[in-house]
């Protein structure tokens, strides 16, 4: 198989990401949302279920991506899993958005949680798979970065619709509207189902990585540790992924509460995400032209600033103005989505020339595992901050207090995490020159 990538084949790759894109934008957007104003449970013990849930991938992550590597099929390591594993994403999805009829809150807590387990291991069996192709599809140092720039189109196509569509088929989140929720559910649950078909379908594995041998559990562990430029691609990445996860929970109290620009939540999501997938082009370019760590530090930069400006808006903002950082938020959105999955697949050919060996399966499960336990710590904590800052559900205005909370979690918080991914990408110990003697010399000796 060949570096270079048909369009074709990048597309229908691509395509694949629309799915997991679509699933957990709703539950970082909606989820705690929905739990609060329509199940009507307190914002800390809405929280629980979202954390025992990312707890549970603590476990399920690398027990999934050892499995992957050592899986060999006549449809390769990878492919299988998202033709038999794409209905079962679609209907645990489903079940997350059922509101029972239990009164005791200790019963929804833990309908939920169970739900939320059975769901993350469902999603955990498809996109595991899903992320370790991108290596075995490309070793081309810029055609990674195209491939991921197609991949984080649909992402961020995805992450549009499910900013925008749930609100117009539910309408206002309330109790009474509990019903238009599950169903909504079931929609996006078929929606996120049917990519994975494509992309099985539209990609082929390379049949020598199914030859090599069957890595044992302690060694996959070890290459983890072992990896310098994983351990600081990794590092990019999750620092990168938690702002994320955090601006997705909270945008939702942002527009609804500071900017008190309700109405017009779906004009302000559709900008962010629309000028996000324009700009991909941009950072595949800027990227060719010098690096990839590079490209990252000069886009995550001027996102970090837009999102320190956020936190002077006020209702009298016009939204002209909210629009403008909406859009500028979008360019460093896009640098975010697309730079920190193109620079992780580098470390497995630098690991491969170490040792001769690949762990994609085992890579991207710690990569996925770590941003989920950070992920389970920072988002859970935006139950408890939203409470102990006095936010009430379902008032007309908050109080100061509360308002200050909001601020604090959109703006400050994702700054600082922002600038140490700056810090961790400056120090990145492989660039573009390294990397291609590195895959030349792997192509030797295959060869050979």
């Amino acid at each position: 198989m060949t570096s270079e990538l048909t369009r074709r084949k990048k597309l229908m790759y691509g395509a694949g990401d629309i799915g997991f894109s679509l699933t957990s934008t709703i539950l970082g957007v909606y989820f705690l949302f929905f739990m609060i104003e329509v199940v009507g449970l307190r914002p800390a013990v809405a929280a629980i279920p979202i954390g025992i849930g990312k707890v549970w991938d603590f476990i399920n992550d690398p027990i999934f991506g050892y499995i992957s590597d050592r899986t060999r099929t006549r449809w390769g390591r990878r492919r299988p899993y998202l033709l038999f594993g794409a209905l079962p994403l679609a209907f645990t999805f489903t079940m997350l958005w059922y509101r029972p009829g239990f009164e005791s809150t200790a019963a929804l807590v833990a309908y939920y949680s169970v739900a939320y387990i059975i769901f993350e291991a469902s999603a955990t069996l498809l996109y595991m798979p899903y992320f370790a192709l991108t290596p075995e599809l490309t070793s081309d140092y810029d055609e990674r970065t195209s491939l991921t720039s197609y991949r984080m189109f649909f992402s961020i196509l995805g992450s549009l619709l499910a900013f925008t569509l749930p609100l117009i088929i539910i309408g206002d989140f309330i109790p009474e509207n509990a019903s238009k929720v599950l169903f909504m559910g079931a929609i996006f649950g078929l929606m996120s189902a049917l990519p994975m078909f494509v992309t099985f379908f539209g990609t082929e594995e390379r049949e020598d990585y199914s030859d090599l041998e069957k890595p044992t559990l302690w060694e996959s562990i070890k290459s983890v540790w072992k990896n310098v430029p994983f351990r600081y691609g990794l590092g990019i990445f999750l620092a990168t992924w938690i702002s994320v996860d955090i601006l997705q929970t909270s945008l939702l109290f942002y527009v609804k509460y500071v900017v008190q620009r309700e109405p017009q939540n779906d004009i302000i999501m559709a900008t962010i995400f629309v000028i996000a997938m324009f700009a991909l082009p941009i950072w595949n370019w800027v990227s060719q032209r010098w690096s990839k760590r590079y490209a990252y530090m000069y886009g995550i930069a001027f996102w970090a600033v837009v999102q320190l400006t956020l936190i002077f808006m006020t209702p009298a903002t016009p939204l002209s103005i909210i629009l403008i950082l909406c859009a500028m938020a979008g360019i460093g959105v896009s640098a975010a989505h697309v730079l920190p999955w193109s620079i992780l697949p580098d470390a497995i050919e630098w690991y491969e020339y170490q040792t001769g060996e690949r762990h994609e399966g085992m890579f991207y499960s710690v990569t996925t595992l770590a941003r989920k336990v950070t992920s389970a710590v920072s988002v859970t904590f935006i139950g408890p901050i939203l409470e102990l800052t006095g936010y009430q559900p379902n008032v007309a205005q908050q109080s100061e207090r509360a308002l200050q909370g909001i601020k604090l979690i959109i703006g400050p918080i994702p700054a600082v995490l922002l600038a140490i991914g700056i810090f961790l990408a400056y120090k990145y110990p492989l660039d573009r020159k390294e990397f291609s003697k590195i895959v030349e010399e792997l192509k030797i000796r295959r060869a050979a």
